[in-house]
């Protein structure tokens, strides 16, 4: 019988409840009640007073009335006006009896209105009838007696006091009335509060001995699953139960659970393995030949065959990208199917999955060395990106595709999607960056055709002019020509704004670009410094890591100079002048350079003629970034001998030949000379150009990218002045910098719009500099670290950024520092960290492209809570534009720095922030 009847959770539950309901439900009977009750009486007060103060007004107005009727009819004669006198003589009586019922129960108004009703009484005998009697048998004598008397006010005047009276105490009688209901309704309150009280004391009762009767069950199962998550292999381990109630149901469960997250672990892991593959894949050839290698023997089959999507509407169709032992065997698999071609096609067409469980003998045969089979299942399976259908994978195996590998192949193709579809756009990417230098080239040739034109028209537009001033009877002519030339003007504006809307367009290509590139450059120069400072690792591998570091800071110089160049031809450079010392400047060339004169066994001469000014006003970072390419380009072509970098008065005959309009000014005159190679006169021109070098052969000796000479000459013309060149091949080469000042009235006709950001301003230069100086980035980086490690002890810094790969390697920098470290993957997970933070971080490093909430937005979010307002916030992007810096400084940022970051730079920047909470 025991066993039988089980008082289950369920049924103990239901029991708390149905007692917690019960009590509830005769708590709401009684609260019921007493508002029924409370209701009632308020009807009564609402009802009953508001009916007998309108009642003694509307009998007030019938003696108004009767009055008015009165006085008319005494004045006039006519009869008319007895007519409301009458009526109202016969009302005022109806509204005497309801009111006395009203007042029924209380005697003394009932008294007082009686008073009224005889005074009204007295007043009709004494004023009203007897003055129209008077009217009546035309006794003038007798009204005017009347008039002067007036014995009716007297009984008004007490019959007005009276009802003031009346309704005075009725007015009292329902204020007594309503504090009675305020009572009622503070007692009932009370009684609602006692019994709220009793209902929760019940409930309260009731779950505690339901809850512990439920726990006493569960402990046992619980401590089962501690011991399963604290063991090694938990995940292999299962329940024991022997209960026959829900705790066996939760003992059920819970193996089912553990088996269903074995799976899912090791779904996960073989995830991660697809996934890492796709690192650094950027042709669409190698990631299909990668991705067919890898997930064929991961789902144990033995075939197959994956297909890309290309061409767009009628002209869609799947080619055929690569296989997996199926190479030499085109029969087998065609290389282009359409859109529901055989079951490939259909699954492209239908974007649905075809597992088909039961193979003929005849429809394709695994074949090895030793012999051949028949596959016993086949899948095909679409791959899509955003709902489009952008690739198909066909497998075939010798057993049987399994749930779990049907799972894991969904998981994969959803990730797969997105890596083709990132792939095919970065491919597009440089496609559209080389059409948009081509297209920039081509508007700007248009451009000053324009101005040209636009120039002739105004010509045309004076001669006009005088024409009809001479000719008037060529007005008609005149105006023709005026509506032409309006048309004109209409499309040069037209074509001026289509160049414009281009050059914003390649603003924004620019940027993205910037970020595109410099988010993993960031990560690899970072733990590339970082193995180059490792101290563990061998001679051999600290040398691999300062090639990746040199090789990125190539990459990264080539990016800057790249996009330099691109900014100085859409017109987007800003130059700023000002006060510039030319006596340090030679100090600061022979701090930056001298360390490459040595190495490479080269004599670096400065020389600062008397002539020369001491102060020059010009934009200094420019003329810092020429300079600096001279020297480079200087040292990078010389391998004996010296490198002389002068600073004079330009000679005024050369200024005049070179810079005519500067002829009476001051012209600054800097020359960078060495013993090189030297340049040939055929080659003195082009390699000004952009991408141009002397030798361009694919055997060349020197490297580079052949934009450094280009940038030169685009900022010198910025400047407002010219570069020179005198070479001898094989005796050397001289450039000579002629630069006229640049004072405050002139700034505004050589500034553009945009500049790049402070932090980035010197790092292709600085990245030239370090060529064949891998021996510093050791030596810096030791250097740095025992300066801030102390300043950084005990400091909690979080990091929020996307992208995995910054996130590791800003991690494992700071934290080599001795700096706590929190990442946060985006904007909302960083405001979620900031929430439930036990302690508050002292610094927040802030990326700002990020998916769910960029940076500007979580900044902004930070700023708006008072416990972080004061919290040290460096911004950090892969964008380098002017306008970067002032939107991070105005969301909150209190600094910024853009990638790829200078770790030392960094550092420094946040030893400053630091010192300043």
């Amino acid at each position: 019988m025991a066993n039988r009847f089980r008082f289950g959770i369920r049924a103990k539950i239901v029991l708390g409840y149905m007692v917690s309901i019960i009590c509830f439900v005769v708590s709401l009977i009684i609260v019921d009640q007493q508002m029924t009750s409370m209701q009632e009486e308020r009807n009564y007060v609402i009802e009953h007073d508001m009916a007998v103060i309108d009642i003694t007004n509307r009998i007030e107005k019938h003696l108004l009335d009767m009055q008015t009727g009165q006085r008319g009819y005494l004045i006039t004669g006519d009869a008319a006006y007895l007519e409301p006198y009458m009526a109202a003589k016969a009302e005022w009586q109806k509204d005497y009896i309801r009111l006395k019922q009203l007042v029924s129960d209380n005697p003394t108004q009932q008294q007082r209105l009686e008073t009224v009703k005889l005074t009204i009484e007295q007043w009709i005998e004494s004023a009203g009838e007897r003055a129209i009697g008077l009217k009546k048998a035309n006794d003038n004598a007798g009204i005017a007696e009347f008039y002067r008397k007036d014995p009716g006010k007297i009984y008004m005047d007490e019959m007005r006091s009276q009802f003031d009276i009346f309704r005075e105490t009725e007015n009292q009688l329902t204020q007594e009335r309503a504090a009675a209901l305020n009572d009622r309704n503070a007692a009932l309150k009370t009684a609602l509060y006692v019994m709220l009280v009793m209902v929760t004391v019940i409930s309260a009762a009731a779950a505690t001995l339901i809850s512990g009767s439920i726990l006493r069950t569960i402990q046992a199962v619980t401590q089962s699953i501690k011991e399963i998550s604290s063991s090694a292999g938990g995940m292999q381990r299962r329940v024991e139960v022997s209960a026959r109630d829900e705790i066996g149901d939760l003992g059920t469960a819970m193996n089912e659970l553990l088996g269903d997250q074995e799976q899912k672990n090791w779904t996960k892991t073989k995830l991660a393995e697809v996934v890492s593959m796709y690192q650094g894949v950027t042709d669409l050839s190698s990631l299909g030949h990668s991705f067919i290698d890898k997930v064929t023997p991961l789902l144990d089959a033995v075939y197959g065959v994956l297909y890309v999507g290309t061409g767009r509407g009628e002209q869609r169709k799947l080619m055929r990208l690569a296989s997996y032992a199926g190479e030499g065997e085109p029969a087998v698999s065609p290389e282009t199917i359409y859109p529901g071609e055989g079951l490939v096609g259909q699954c492209a067409k239908e974007n649905r999955m075809f597992h088909l469980e039961h193979v003929p003998d005849d429809y394709i045969r695994i074949a090895s060395g030793l012999g051949s089979a028949v596959p016993k299942q086949v899948l095909i399976a679409p791959v899509e990106f955003e709902g489009r259908v952008t690739a198909v994978l066909e497998l075939a195996t010798l057993d049987a595709f399994t749930p779990v590998q049907r799972q894991l192949l969904e998981e994969i193709l959803d990730t797969f999607g997105t890596t083709i579809d990132r792939v095919e756009n970065q491919m597009e990417i440089e496609r559209l960056l080389r059409e948009s230098q081509a297209m920039t080239e081509e508007l700007q040739s248009q451009a000053e055709e324009m101005q040209v034109q636009a120039e002739e028209l105004q010509t045309q537009q004076e001669e006009l002019r005088v024409s009809n001033e001479q000719l008037e009877e060529q007005n008609r002519y005149a105006e023709e020509k005026s509506r032409e030339l309006e048309k004109i003007r209409i499309e040069l504006e037209e074509y001026t704004e289509q160049l414009e809307q281009s050059s914003q367009y390649k603003s924004d290509f620019l940027a993205n670009m910037s970020h595109e590139l410099r988010t993993p450059l960031n990560s690899m120069l970072i733990l590339s410094q970082l193995l180059a400072e490792n101290a563990e690792l061998g001679i051999e591998e600290r040398q691999y890591a300062k090639v990746i570091h040199s090789s990125g800071s190539d990459l990264l110089t080539l990016i800057n100079d790249i996009l330099d160049l691109s900014k100085v031809e859409a017109g987007k450079v800003e130059i700023v002048p000002e006060e510039m010392s030319v006596t340090e400047f030679p100090l600061v060339m022979e701090y930056q350079f001298g360390k490459i004169a040595e190495q490479k066994g080269v004599r670096f001469v400065t020389r600062m003629e008397p002539d020369a000014p001491a102060i020059f006003w010009t934009d200094e970072h420019r003329l810092h970034q020429i300079v600096k390419n001279l020297l480079s380009n200087a040292f990078k072509f010389t391998d004996s001998g010296e490198v002389v970098l002068s600073i004079r008065r330009a000679d005024p005959t050369v200024v005049a030949d070179a810079l005519p309009e500067y002829r009476n000014e001051t012209v600054l005159a800097i020359s960078v000379a060495d013993t090189g190679v030297g340049i040939p006169a055929s080659k003195r021109e082009i390699i000004f150009e952009a991408f141009q070098q002397v030798d361009g052969t694919t055997s060349r000796k020197y490297g580079g990218t052949g934009l450094g000479l280009s940038i030169c000459r685009e900022f010198a013309n910025l400047l407002g002045g010219t570069i020179l060149l005198d070479s001898e091949e094989g005796r050397g080469s001289t450039f000579t910098i002629l630069l006229p000042p640049l004072g405050q009235t002139k700034s505004h006709e050589s500034a553009m719009m945009v500049s790049e950001a402070s932090a980035a301003a010197d790092s292709a230069v600085e990245a030239a500099c370090t060529e064949g100086g891998e021996g510093h980035i050791e030596e810096s980086l030791v250097t740095s670290a025992s300066i801030h490690k102390e300043i950084f002890k005990n400091k909690k810094v979080l990091v929020v950024d996307d992208d995995a790969r910054n996130r590791y390697a800003l991690q494992i920098s700071l934290e080599a520092a001795g700096i706590e470290v929190a990442v946060a993957h985006n904007g909302q997970e960083c405001m979620e960290s900031l929430h439930r933070a036990a302690e508050k971080f002292d610094l927040i490093l802030m990326d700002i492209m990020m998916p769910v909430m960029d940076g500007y937005t979580t900044m902004r979010h930070i700023r708006e809570m008072p416990e972080f307002d004061a919290v040290p916030i460096i911004a950090l992007t892969a964008k380098a534009m002017k306008y970067d810096r002032e939107k991070c400084l105005e969301a909150g940022a209190s600094d910024y720095i853009s990638k790829p970051l200078n770790m030392n730079q960094l550092f420094s920047l946040m030893r400053v922030w630091l010192t300043k909470v």
